[in-house]
């Protein structure tokens, strides 16, 4: 039997539950704790009321612990369990608002902050908020990632050209978005670089990260395509680390003195122009580029910038 393989968004996503719950049910011990004891004796709290003294309408909401359960209940019980339970219905909204409750922990920390001495329990849940913050922003990066989707069929005139190419690699598939867009319109064929070494997920990331902080090539799967047949070559690559993705530095290498003319289009993440990237791919295959663009891509929204 095949092991299932959970997403990077599943994954992250069930850590986010575990905060919402273990944050909303605490939440709501402690609330129930204040109201049925306004004192607070019961939880050895009664010393700290005269910190509260410090805060606006004091001698009115802050004579007990009436108000501040109702507000801990409120702020951060019901609607840490109202976003577990959008999570375990799978609604999107759960995972916004279970990273931004995250960020509410937070704020309500630092009040505590102010008017309480520096304590290890104020401080742990500081943790726990900016944990739960951290969690819902990547499972709501990692949904976008993997909701992204490139259907080769949707580009019906590729391959109509046979003197273009695009050649393109792509880790998450906004270069090949791009890429297909490109050869679509022009009727150039397509050849996507695939290399040998993990590119996908999070271990992928920092793979590759490796790779691009040394500048080295990634080994790649062989060239199929015979470059010296087609007039015109068009690179796609990201960029890694403000450089030269690794598999295109390869293919690079392996493409010298074959390509006769080409172009490039850089993907990333930034506004830069990234002029060492085209130079040193000159360097590598022994030609000008005709030209050379930049494509600013966030989330699957591109956006041309030089």
């Amino acid at each position: 039997m095949t092991r299932r393989k959970h997403t990077r968004s599943q994954i992250a996503g069930r850590w986010l539950l575990f905060w919402t719950l273990f944050i909303g049910i605490g939440a709501v011990a402690g609330a129930s704790g204040m109201l049925l004891d306004p004192s607070g004796k019961a939880m050895g709290m009664d010393a700290m009321l005269p910190y509260f003294q410090v805060l606006p309408f004091a001698d009115i909401l802050f004579q007990n612990y009436i108000f501040s359960g109702i507000a801990l209940l409120v702020v951060n019980g019901l609607t840490n369990l109202t976003a577990a339970v959008l999570l375990l219905l799978k609604k999107k909204s759960g995972v916004v608002l279970g990273g931004v409750f995250g960020v509410t922990l937070m704020l309500w920390i630092c009040i505590q902050f102010v008017i309480f001495p520096l304590n290890f329990m104020s401080t742990s849940y500081y943790v726990f908020g900016f944990c739960q913050a951290v969690t819902g922003y990547m499972t709501w990066v990692f949904c976008r990632q993997e909701a992204f989707r490139v259907d080769r069929s949707d580009y019906p005139n590729i391959g109509t050209d046979s003197t273009r190419l695009v050649v393109f690699f792509s880790r998450m598939g906004y270069v090949k978005k791009q890429a297909y867009e490109a050869a679509n319109r022009s009727g150039a064929q397509v050849y996507e670089i695939k290399a040998t070494e993990r590119t996908e997920g999070t271990l992928g990331f920092w793979w590759c990260g490796r790779f691009a902080m040394h500048r080295w090539a990634m080994p790649i799967e062989p060239t199929v395509p015979d470059l010296t047949e087609y007039d015109h070559v068009t690179i796609y690559t990201p960029i890694w680390v403000f450089s030269l993705a690794a598999p295109v530095r390869e293919f690079c290498k392996q493409a010298a003195g074959k390509i006769r003319e080409a172009d490039y289009i850089l993907v990333h993440h930034t506004k830069g122009t990234y002029k060492n990237v085209s130079q040193e791919m000159d360097c590598l295959l022994g030609i000008a580029h005709t030209a050379c663009v930049n494509i600013s891509c966030k989330m699957g929204v591109f956006r041309n910038c030089g």
